[in-house]
């Protein structure tokens, strides 16, 4: 009973103390999953904790567990809107750029080590991939408001490239294992399997399952756990057929979170926390896993390895993957720097030494280490890096009140509530040409504790309190008129789009006009949005910019593949 005891208390201390860290290792930009890492190794048999914890096949059932609740997490919470502009370069890094990883690292790895070259490839498939938990964390950790194409590039690509490398790995261990016969119908047949069924399963259990929660009637609270065992029994089948698990629970997860689902706002918060919890377990667990003795002797291996990976391989397979999509440099450097490395090449290593593979454990030492040095180098650079490159846009929203409401029958729609600011856009502008969107409605305007009758748009003031009804997609909209931004100077509105704000079906010729721009002649029957698409070559997206004689031309509204609305900035002294 003491034991017990004893036990419950050092995990919820342990846990309690992890949680809390992320409020210091955010305010430092430590990469909180580092964070988790290190203190499972200090709680480690070489640790003051002394926890002895070997057991290899347990790490694999909780990291697989883990790995799969975080990436039903992260399918729920990509909107389809980011397919627009990252489905294609995104699916184009899942597959040829993880051989392409995968092929560069195992060749080096072989030829220092070595190694014969089914070994060294197996290393580099281990690594291939980016990883979904340590990607999804930084990225939202951090408050960081990327360009859309290369957000959405960055978090489409890492939950669904771990199929690939899981694939690349089984196969290579397999052929091991066997010793190389027949491996040209056993890598067809994998990728046969793994993809084809982890994409048909994860479609097919994610509209099941969104089928089923909506016709469940049943306490609210259970709805969340309904979606989590059924992404999990997605994800079981799949795996158990031979499919990847990964992938389908994956694809479960993005259909249950862009489609009308019953307790959403529920099974939303749920899944946050619980995705949260499953890091957290899941980086101290393999902290646990590591002997840190053992990571001295492959320390300089390890770090030649992971330098090829993050200033070659990836750069090389970035670069080859998006050369169709017309990325500008910029975003072709930030994407091949955030290649971050995880959980995922951890729990790959223990295959090799689950199939009893001599060289398993050295390379789960590697692996491990080269993980530690792309959370450390990678994870502690992103926001200065896209600060620098100049990839940051203004804060799309913000932390209001907001009640997702559940209404049988009709659209998703949130209740939000405004306290109104002296820095709010609608207060500090002064602004008399905006609109509320067609689909919002006022529900009530309060000023000085008193409901006011109507409301008077050009009458706002600061400390205003204005409750309307809206669907989650008219929010970023209402935000950028109401919520009073505390982003630097920087990355204001103004400072950012510039003073003045154009329509995207506007002529040409008629901006000449009315600014004095130079356009070409060919161009002046064009509208703005013609003109900008045309220019850019590429999928427009908000914070896209062009010079054009003394001007720059950024995109500040985009709907569908067409620019709506444009900001101005006179760029002469």
């Amino acid at each position: 009973m003491e034991l017990t005891n004893q036990i419950i208390l050092l995990g919820s201390a342990v846990l309690l103390a992890s949680v809390l860290s992320s409020v210091i290792t955010r305010r430092l930009g430590v990469p909180l999953l580092l964070v988790f890492l290190v203190l499972g190794m200090l709680l480690g048999e070489e640790g003051p904790g002394g926890i002895q914890f070997q057991d290899v096949q347990m790490a694999h059932l909780f990291g697989s567990l883990a790995l799969a609740i975080i990436l039903f997490d992260g399918g729920m919470r990509t909107p389809f809107s980011s397919f627009r502009v990252g489905l294609r370069p995104a699916l184009g890094l899942a597959t040829l750029g993880v051989v392409i990883t995968a092929g560069v690292t195992g060749a080096f790895a072989a030829w220092w080590l070595g190694l014969d070259w089914l070994m060294g490839f197996l290393l580099g498939a281990i690594v291939g991939s980016t990883d979904a938990a340590a990607v999804f964390s930084l990225l939202h950790a951090r408050g960081l408001a990327l360009k859309q194409r290369v957000g959405a590039t960055l978090e489409i690509e890492s939950g669904s490239n771990d199929p690939m490398a899981i694939f690349l790995t089984l196969v290579l261990v397999e052929v091991l294992v066997d010793g190389g016969g027949h491996m040209g119908f056993t890598v067809l047949w994998e990728f046969l399997r793994q993809i084809g069924l982890g994409a048909v399963l994860g479609l097919a259990g994610g509209t099941g399952l969104r089928w089923l929660i909506n016709r469940l009637d049943m306490p609210q609270g259970l709805y969340p756990l309904a979606a989590m065992a059924g992404g999990l029994t997605v994800f079981g089948l799949t795996a158990v057929l031979g499919g990847s698990g990964f992938l389908a629970i994956y694809l479960a997860g993005l259909l249950l979170g862009n489609r009308p689902l019953q307790a959403s706002q529920y099974i939303n918060r749920f899944h946050d926390g619980i995705a949260r919890l499953a890091q957290i377990g899941m980086f101290l667990m393999l902290g646990l896993l590591v002997t840190p003795s053992e990571l001295l002797p492959v320390a300089v291996d390890a770090l030649l390895i992971a330098a090829v990976l993050i200033l070659v391989a990836r750069p090389l397979a970035v670069w080859l993957c998006l050369l169709p999509f017309k990325f500008p440099w910029r975003e072709q450097v930030f994407v091949g720097w955030v290649g971050l490395r995880g959980a995922v090449p951890i729990i790959l290593a223990l295959f090799p030494l689950l199939a009893g593979i001599p060289q398993g454990e050295m390379l789960f030492n590697i692996v491990f280490f080269v993980v530690l040095i792309s959370l450390l180098v990678q994870g502690w650079t992103i926001t200065p890096l896209a600060r620098w490159l100049g990839l940051e846009l203004p804060p799309a929203s913000q932390v209001v009140q907001r009640v997702e409401l559940d209404i049988p029958g009709q659209q998703e729609l949130e209740l939000v509530g405004y306290q109104l600011a002296e820095n709010s856009p609608v207060v500090r502008e002064h602004w008399t040409g905006f609109t509320l969107p067609r689909s919002v409605r006022v529900v009530a305007h309060l000023r000085d504790k008193v409901l006011l009758d109507t409301l008077d748009m050009l009458d706002l003031r600061a400390g205003d309190y204005l409750y309307l009804l809206a669907p989650p997609q008219d929010l970023p909209a209402l935000d950028r008129l109401f919520v009073a931004v505390e982003a630097p100077e920087r990355l204001s509105d103004r400072s950012f789009f510039g003073a003045f704000v154009l329509n995207g079906g506007a002529r040409m010729a008629d901006l000449s006009m009315a600014y004095g721009l130079e356009v070409p002649p060919e161009a002046r029957d064009l509208t703005l949005d013609d003109f900008m698409r045309r220019a850019l070559n590429t999928q427009p997206v908000v914070g896209d910019r062009l010079q054009l004689n003394g001007v720059e031309l950024v995109v500040r509204e985009v709907s569908g593949d067409r620019i709506t609305r444009v900001g101005l900035k006179f760029t002469r002294g």
